[in-house]
Parts: structure tokens; sequence; C-alpha cells
């Protein structure tokens, strides 16, 4: 079957580099950009990254120079209720989530594959640096790592599903940032020096609280701060305000360093503490999806890592009921955090990953 290719451009130079190594292989290609919200959705005034006009007109130049159509596919609904809405609802219960998961999980592949479906393509490309191999001995699609791991992305794409796998091609995986971007400035990409983007697209300038209160209507209760026994320390600004391993910015005065040790979204007592509370070696792991492996019914040695900016730690990965899991780290890992993920790993290889429910404190 001859592979026709809708290639995700967000209008940055990983996706423009993507589409023309697709190109240069003979591949017929599209280039889809998606429209993700206006300005006037998220509560603010400027130009803004995942679907601005100047990045919609960036797509739309390299696609011309490359000779591909262009297409804006505008998934406005979609995003506000499976990643706004999603981040804003777990942020008030006292967690912390990564929107950009969920929005791979179900935005950037799950709908533009249905689209491209439609339109008469066979699989979808994107410049996420990372590869995707076919196990011959598990029958099952697997991400590795990419080979600049400055840049890898597998942290956010472990709930990928095997036919999403199946359709997917990953063309930065063996490449450095570096080498991208010598390949746009040789080939004349308006976008060959153009700034990664950083903060999360919806959010300006990490102002979690800001966007928060304009989503939802609702202005933060005061509560109050306490040490793991009760004593009370000082009154907070809202619970969804700290996150957990914070310091500064906590405005308290106390005889030793004190840090958000734990949150509970139902009483409006955010816990703070010495630092050695943050630390612990047991995660509860749930809504995981196994990647390398169809399932686990007995203990697995791996590697995991628990923020998306962190090192990777040797642990045990335990099954349990519910399709939970339970990882025991060989050494204690610091401000493990409800909400965010955790993913799993073999070598250069996803084993598979899920949300952190539980951390259990030494």
């Amino acid at each position: 079957m001859d592979m026709k290719i809708m290639a995700a451009m967000s209008g940055g130079v990983d996706s423009a580099v993507a589409a023309f190594l697709l190109k240069e292989k003979g591949y017929e290609c599209k280039g889809v950009t998606l429209k993700l919200f206006e300005n006037e959705d998220i509560g603010i005034f400027d130009k803004r990254n995942c679907g601005s006009e100047d990045d919609i007109a960036d797509a739309k130049k390299v696609c011309e120079r490359l000779g591909m159509e262009h297409q804006v596919l505008t998934l406005k609904e979609q995003f506000k209720k499976c990643v706004m809405d999603d981040f804003a609802d777990k942020y008030l219960c006292g967690l912390t989530p990564n929107p950009c998961i969920e929005c791979n999980k179900h935005i950037k592949f799950t709908q533009i594959l249905s689209i491209a479906d439609k339109q008469g393509f066979t699989h979808v490309a994107t410049g996420h640096y990372c590869s995707i191999i076919y196990d011959e001995a598990s029958g099952r699609y697997i991400i590795k790592k990419a080979v600049d791991d400055s840049k890898d992305q597998t942290y956010v794409l472990y709930g990928l599903s095997q036919e999403t796998l199946s359709r997917t091609l990953f063309p930065l995986g063996g490449m450095t940032k570096a080498e991208v971007r010598k390949i746009a400035e040789e080939n004349g990409f308006i976008n060959a020096r153009k700034k990664d983007s950083q903060d999360i697209c919806f959010i300006k300038d990490g102002n979690y609280r800001n966007f928060l209160e304009y989503h939802t209507g609702k202005v933060f209760e005061e509560g109050d701060f306490r040490l793991s026994d009760g004593t009370f320390v000082a009154k907070h600004k809202g619970v969804p305000c700290y996150t957990i391993g914070q310091r500064k910015g906590l405005g308290i005065a106390w005889e030793h360093p004190l840090y958000v040790i734990s949150k509970d979204a139902e009483t409006g007592i955010v816990t703070v503490g010495k630092e050695e509370e943050l630390f612990t070696d047991r995660v509860i792991v749930e809504d995981v999806n196994f990647m390398a492996v169809a399932g686990l019914d007995s203990p697995m040695k791996a590697t995991a890592k628990l923020r998306y900016h962190q090192g990777e730690s040797e642990c045990v990965i335990h099954p349990l009921e519910g399709g939970k899991v339970l990882l025991e780290f060989d050494k204690p890992q610091r401000a493990v955090t409800p909400g965010q993920a955790a993913v799993f790993y073999d070598g250069e290889f996803v084993l598979g990953g899920g949300t952190i429910s539980n951390a259990q404190r030494l």
C-alpha cells in the first residue's frame, strides 16, 4: 500500500524539516496546521503559539516551498473539552496535570488521523524527537528515545495506542536539533531560526492562576498552610496556586525553610514541611497504557521518570488491581506530584506510562 502522509505543521522548524524529509523520500504529503483556540478563549490578546496567525502563515510558506497542499484544521471545541477543561478540572481538584500529554492523546494524533481517513491519507507525521519501531517478537509498535537526549519527547507520547503508532511517523528521531536547523537553513525555510515554544500554549507566561480564574469564572478561596501534625502556619491564596515541592513564593516566615508537601482541595489545606518530607520510594500510578508489552502480570525491573525534565531512576513495577501499578524505586524520589505522568522505560524503549495518583511518603 502506498503511503499518503498528513504532516502536522505547527509553524516551527521541527515539523517543517520532518515534512521536508518525507518529501525527499518521495511520499505524497499534505501539511495541516491546528487552530486550537482564539486569544479571547484564554483571556489574552497577543500572538500565541499553537495556531496563531503567524504560525499558520509560516507553515503555509514552508508547504509552498515544498510543493505541498496546506490546510488549517479548526479543533477548538475538541481542544477546549479534552485539554483546557480537563486541565482546569484537575487543577481545581488539587492535581497538577500535563496538558501536552492529553493533547497528544486526544487531539494531535486521534483527531488528525480521523480527518486523514476522511481525506484518503494513510499516515500522520509530526516533528517530535523520537522513533517508532515494530517488534516482530511481540507484534507491537514501540516508541524509542531520540538520539538527542536534550530534545527527547517520549515522555509526552506514552499514551498513544497501538493503532495510532502503526500509522504515525517521527522523521526526526535520529537527528539533533543542530542538524534540523541546518537543513532548514539550507532550504531557505522562513522558520529556520524560530525559537522553540517552552510554555503551555494556552497559558501566558506560566500564570496558571490567571488562566484558571478566567476559564472557570471562579475566584480562589484562601485556606490554611499547615504542618504535617496539623499546626497552623499561615493563610494561603488558594490551593491551585501551589505545586508539590514549591518553596519560593509561599510568603511564610518560619524557623526553617518550608516546602509544599501536599494539597487537599476538599479541605483547602496546603501541607508544608521540611525538604526531607518530600521524598518517597513508592508511587501508585493509574490509567496505565502499556506500549512495549501488552500488560503486566508479575513484577518487572525498569527505569521511570516522574517529570518531563527529570532523569530516569531504577525501579520495580508491580501490577495492582484495576489496571494500576506500584513503582518501587531503588532510591527515594523528590516531590512526586499527583496528576503528573510516570513513564517507564526499558533502556531506549518506552514500556508505558500512566498518571501518578498517590505518593507514599517515607
